[in-house]
């Protein structure tokens, strides 16, 4: 199973982090500079260790250079995600 993931990227901040819904995507914070490549880094590790998944199942596939991108993810499905997201930007306590 997989799915895509819209987000919108703040890099540059003072620390890494999923802030919540920003419209239809999910706001992301990251401590890492928007230069050569190392928010993008910074972004698939941060999505990696939230949603509990290995570096190679988190994937942009759009949106290299910009804010605004959309990320790939294998092993989850939409529900899992947005949960674990939710949980993660304080907007929903842990179920278990």
């Amino acid at each position: 199973m997989s799915a895509r993931l819209q987000l919108r990227v703040s890099p540059g901040a003072s620390r890494s982090a999923v802030l919540g819904r920003h419209g239809d995507a999910w706001k992301v914070r990251l401590a890492a500079r928007a230069e050569g490549g190392k928010a993008n880094d910074e972004l698939v590790r941060l999505l990696a260790e939230t949603l509990s998944l290995p570096r190679r199942d988190v994937a942009i596939v759009s949106g290299h250079g910009s804010r605004d991108k959309i990320v790939a993810l294998t092993g989850l499905d939409t529900d899992q995600i947005e949960r674990r997201l939710a949980v993660a930007s304080g907007r929903r306590k842990d179920p278990a």
